[in-house]
């Protein structure tokens, strides 16, 4: 029963950076243009940090200890081939929920993994879940940014909505702790699933963001991203 309430206050606490992110971005005002560019765009590029160093330090090695190369490989492909898919039908539809879509693509699975970490005693299980949070602030950040670019999406509206959206994590990570912990290859074909999303999703939509022309502080935030995330691996293991 501890466990399982772990999982859903973990989940959703990593869900509730989801606003936290869309919060800061709809408060923030910096009245230098320069700084305030910075800032957007180091915000960027920490999520890219935090969302690789997940993907390096926890999903990919989960997964590599459970099935074998060749599964490995071909589940890592399918998730940046579905993410790519995804883009594409957002690009072809012309909505503005490409990072919605990618924050959600990748707080689902990393949630059900989540669940399935903590029934099976995993280690990386709180490392996982100080991951998802960090990854969600800055994701919710510039799908809030994303969305507020049309009329149709008003700023209380997207933030409501990224709450109710947080839900998913509760539901996800209890999913994978009830139903999937007794089934590993099905967890690791997951978190390898999520991690050629969130690869693509970093180089597709995160990285292309980071650079300014002049600039140079922004890609260390990605710098500081990932060594935040090495940092809790060294601590919990």
């Amino acid at each position: 029963m501890y466990l399982l309430l772990t999982v859903i206050v973990s989940t959703l606490i990593a869900g509730l950076a989801m606003p936290l992110g869309a919060a800061i971005a709809h408060f923030e005002s910096i009245k230098e243009k320069w700084i305030e560019e910075e800032f957007r765009h180091s915000v960027m590029a920490f999520g890219g940090g935090a969302l690789l160093s997940a993907v390096a330090l926890v999903l990919v090695p989960e997964g590599m200890a459970t099935l074998e190369p060749l599964s490995v490989c071909f589940w890592f492909i399918v998730g940046g081939l579905s993410f790519m898919l995804l883009d594409i039908y957002l690009k072809k539809i012309d909505t503005p929920a490409s990072q919605l879509a990618a924050m959600l693509s990748d707080f689902i699975p990393e949630s059900i993994a989540l669940g399935a970490a903590f029934a099976t005693g995993d280690s990386s299980a709180f490392l996982l879940a100080g991951l998802i949070a960090l990854q969600n602030v800055p994701e919710g950040f510039s799908a809030y940014r994303e969305l507020s670019t049309t009329a149709v999406y008003k700023p209380k509206k997207i933030i409501i909505m990224f709450t109710l959206m947080a839900l998913l994590g509760p539901i996800s990570g209890v999913s994978g702790y009830l139903w999937l912990s007794d089934y590993p290859e099905v967890i690791a074909a997951i978190m390898l699933f999520a991690s050629g999303g969130i690869l693509y999703s970093i180089f597709q939509d995160l990285a292309p963001q980071v650079k300014l022309e002049k600039h140079w502080a922004p890609p260390m935030g990605a710098v500081l991203g990932f060594v935040l995330g090495m940092l809790g691996f060294m601590f919990t293991t």
